[in-house]
């Protein structure tokens, strides 16, 4: 049932991947190899994957893996469960991580995968069936050397145990490298779970500092209060920022003054649960409030042509994958407003990641402080490492430089194992 379509040499391009290379290619050099080189993946393998569920029936949820480009080191990169996802949306995320993990200097390539499904509408036993179906499908193209799942949209701890007992009894061969995100009890990592909100606190800490601000001074608006956002926005209360806005799927809630975020986050329900506090708004309007710092943090395709020109905002930060579309990222370079590009913005997760598998590979594991310390430092550099970049172009844009810095450190690495010229 699977179908595996090979390597390179696939006759589909990835278009977005293609878009993004194309405006690249306007600030940078780039030659047809350069380019035949990444607007496609290394490898797509789909299948369908049977499920018994609980009434006896059995369902068949289309499913994908794409890795993009391994020349860094294995592929890595979540797993989300939603009724939307389809082969486009995981290569760009694919691509995405190809670039996010070259933009911090971590030694993996980039991956994605996806199953085609509700999990709202799934038992915890069809989910558990779910997810072993799928690395059972899928077990002889990962593994802790080859490609490295993780955690992604409506994915988490349990289904990433789920699938590293699965891909161990399916090899018989105790890895817990094969997936990060994993418990605590099964050689996860201390501070993985808040690790990308908290490497988002850092670059935005660095961001400002370039701009002469002081975070007391600025307000800010998270569209997104699940994992991400929720603990992006109590690492940004502590550290002095004015949150006056945050939202999920069913509406928002603003104050001028500032949200009790540990309120907010130590009484916030379920996801069909409003907020209780402040005044409520729908998530267009926090998108079109008068902040300092607009921040994505929920899901792709927030900021468009339709709503861009709206905006009033000093800058974004985007904690989502893809959350500004190419026309509306190139409208906001155009009238100066700074995007910090996911691909550095969100990446303090896949870099705990990155130390958990470490962690698995030695069998040493690290104290929440010594991670935090380590992704900080990682964070940190990363973003120094950019904002030289950026100042070395006449109007260059952070994403700009950041698909510069990943380009290129991609590149070199298939020019050193032969692939290319350069």
């Amino acid at each position: 049932m699977r179908n595996d379509l090979g390597y390179r040499g696939t006759d589909t391009v990835c278009e977005f991947c293609s878009a993004e290379l194309d405006r690249l290619s306007e600030v940078e050099l780039l030659t047809d190899r350069d380019l035949a080189m990444l607007r496609q993946p290394r490898r797509r393998v789909n299948a369908n994957l049977p499920v018994r569920m609980d009434d006896g029936s059995v369902a068949v949820f289309p499913s994908f893996r794409i890795q993009y480009n391994s020349a860094r080191g294995p592929t890595k990169g979540g797993i989300r469960y939603h009724p939307d996802v389809d082969e486009s949306e995981v290569d760009q995320l694919a691509f995405l991580m190809a670039l996010k993990c070259a933009v911090v200097d971590i030694p993996f390539g980039g991956a994605k995968g996806g199953v085609q499904v509700d999990p709202n509408g799934l038992s915890v036993g069809e989910r558990e069936r779910l997810s072993r179906a799928y690395i059972a499908e899928y077990a002889d193209v990962i593994g802790p050397e080859t490609d490295i799942p993780a955690p992604d949209v409506n994915t988490g701890p349990q289904v990433m145990a789920w699938m590293m007992d699965e891909y161990e009894q399916q090899t018989g061969e105790h890895a817990p490298g094969v997936i990060t995100g994993k418990p605590l009890e099964l050689g996860g990592s201390r501070g993985r779970t808040s690790a990308t909100s908290f490497g988002g606190r850092v670059i935005l800490d660095a961001f400002a500092e370039t701009r002469g601000w002081e975070p007391t001074d600025l307000d800010v608006a998270i569209q997104g209060f699940g994992n991400v956002g929720s603990y992006l926005a109590t690492f940004l209360h502590e550290r002095g920022y004015n949150v006056v806005a945050v939202s999920n799927a069913q509406g928002g809630i603003y104050d001028a003054d500032g949200l009790d975020i540990p309120a907010v986050f130590d009484g916030y329900g379920t996801e069909d649960d409003l907020f209780v506090t402040g005044e409520q708004i729908t998530n267009d309007e926090l998108l079109t409030l008068d902040v300092d710092v607009l921040i994505p943090a929920a899901i792709e395709d927030q900021i468009t042509m339709s709503n861009v020109a709206d905006l009033r905002t000093e800058a974004v930060l985007e904690m989502a994958n893809g959350p500004t579309t190419t026309d509306a990222d190139a409208y906001l370079a155009d009238h100066g407003i700074p995007v910090i590009p996911d691909i550095l913005a969100n990446a303090g997760g896949v870099t705990t990641s990155y130390f958990e598998w470490v962690q698995n590979s030695s069998n040493e594991y690290w104290s929440k402080s010594k991670v935090q310390n380590k992704l900080e430092e990682q964070m940190q550099t990363a973003f120094e490492d950019l904002h030289e970049v950026k100042q070395a172009g006449d109007d260059r844009s952070w994403r700009q430089a950041a698909y510069i810095r990943a380009v290129d450190s991609v590149l070199d690495a298939e020019k050193f194992r032969g692939n290319i010229s350069r």
